[in-house]
């Protein structure tokens, strides 16, 4: 008896030291990124495929955990009209803040004014007109390729959309088998675990991965291209900071009753990985695991985040409001309001069909303004240089915007653990960083016979043996 209470408290603390160590080094892999951009910026772009490569080891993972957490989710729920309910009211909450976004960004931009007394040379022009090849989707042919080719395409095309929707379909499929489904969902639960597991360990990666993207970002932007655009980016970002905490945050107290300071420390270290990586999706399959963990039904977070990575893209709203502006002053051709309106909606929606391509900010641009107002492609070549920088201010703003967008919907549809919620952001139900999955807090989703709570608890007793 002695021995148990001595070893039961020592597990914990044993994994969050190892975590806490892990996050510390991605801070110093970014610092000595930085570093090495500045004094080796030749030598710094070389290091760009280890970033790329930790992204895609994240991405890899993407398609089999949204398809684990919607299936469980509405297998477990015996009515199917509360999955098309919080589809709804998700959809309709997105396409609001959109706009609001977008109103924003064009308060923002015709205040600061950034782009006049700008030449755009020959050399800016070509620059510009490059990016319109980007692999920008028309609104038909992005809803159209939400159907994927065969079921298992949706998982190794690593499109989000299309294993959403096979992961509906399935999970509705096993809800109308009742009971005989049950086995099925057994086994999706052990491959849930399994996967977050092989999450946990692609993570310890995390400080090689973020060295590697920021010294590549660093060494290819350079100093002359941040002092030169200064003025924008800094705009960008304040008015990202500010849509978070004034908007966002806001709504967030007035319906939920959660602090946006609080929700936001809990996802600290999902912010640290996306800024390490300027790649919201670096960071979606721990949102999932972590709202779950929050008190969010699974259902909800199922559904809520992977549509809110395609249509929820409140960071990519803003840049591209303030981006229009700023190349129509480069370009000496300032756009008045009744101009810049019927481009900005355009352009949202224009920015449903770039969701998911690499560098979607910068490709729904160009593909949009080529669109609506090809004179202005040529400005695009001034901000290709601090893209990237200002790619981790829309990512962060994204997946921020995502994650109050979870709560809020989980309190319309009351499918969020109040208590849950405080006791966790209290820090008093702690994130299990090792399995990424809660057993405990799982267990009202799942059906009693299944079992998990005591094969659960063998498998951590014999790890500590």
């Amino acid at each position: 008896m002695t021995s148990n209470a001595a070893t039961a408290p020592a597990a914990p603390k044993v994994k969050r030291d190892r975590t806490h160590y892990l996050y510390i080094a991605v801070i110093i892999a970014v610092v000595l990124g930085i570093a090495v951009g500045l004094l080796a910026p030749d030598f710094a772009t070389e290091l760009k495929p280890l970033g790329e490569g930790f992204v895609n080891l994240i991405k890899m993972m993407i398609s089999p955990i949204i398809f684990c957490t919607i299936v469980l989710g509405i297998g477990s729920v015996r009515k199917a009209a509360k999955v098309g309910a919080v589809g709804g009211i998700a959809l309709v909450y997105f396409f609001v803040m959109s706009l609001v976004a977008l109103a924003i960004g064009l308060i923002v931009g015709n205040i600061l004014d950034p782009g006049t007394g700008l030449a755009v040379t020959d050399a800016v022009k070509d620059t510009g007109q490059a990016q319109v090849d980007a692999e920008a989707k028309g609104t038909t042919e992005f809803l159209l390729g939400i159907i994927p080719t065969t079921m298992v395409s949706a998982f190794t095309e690593g499109e989000v959309l299309q294993t959403l929707l096979i992961a509906l379909l399935a999970g509705f499929a096993l809800q109308a088998m009742g009971n005989a489904g049950q086995p099925v969902l057994r086994g999706i639960e052990h491959i849930q675990r399994l996967v977050f597991r092989v999450l946990a360990m692609i993570m310890w990666a995390a400080p090689i991965g973020a060295f590697g993207a920021i010294a590549a970002v660093t060494g290819s932007a350079g100093l002359e291209a941040l002092k030169s655009l200064a003025v924008l980016m800094l705009g960008f970002y304040v008015t990202c900071v500010l849509f978070l905490i004034l908007v966002l945050g806001t709504l967030l107290r007035v319906i939920a009753g959660v602090s946006v300071f609080s929700l936001f420390k809990y996802l600290g270290r999902e912010f640290l990985l996306i800024l390490s990586t300027s790649s919201s999706e670096s960071a979606l399959p721990r949102l999932i695991a972590k709202m779950e963990h929050l008190g969010v039904s699974k259902p909800v977070v199922g559904i809520t985040v992977p549509t809110g990575y395609s249509f929820n893209l409140d960071g990519t709203m803003i840049y591209m409001t303030m981006a229009s502006l700023f190349i129509s002053d480069a370009m000496g051709t300032p756009m008045s309001i009744g101009e810049q309106i019927p481009l900005l909606l355009f352009l949202l929606v224009a920015s449903k069909g770039a969701a998911g391509v690499s560098g979607a900010g910068l490709a729904t641009l160009a593909g949009g303004l080529q669109s609506h107002k090809p004179a202005l492609v040529d400005g695009i070549g001034l901000i290709v240089g601090i893209d990237r920088f200002m790619s981790e201010a829309r990512a962060l703003t994204n997946f921020g915007g995502n994650a109050v967008a979870t709560v809020l919907i989980g309190t319309w549809t009351k499918e969020i653990d109040k208590d849950r919620v405080n006791e966790v952001l209290a820090g008093r139900a702690p994130f299990d960083e090792k399995t990424l999955l809660d057993d405990h807090h799982g267990a009202d989703d799942t059906d009693a016979e299944s079992g998990e709570l005591p094969e659960a608890g063998g498998e951590k007793e014999l790890a500590k043996t």
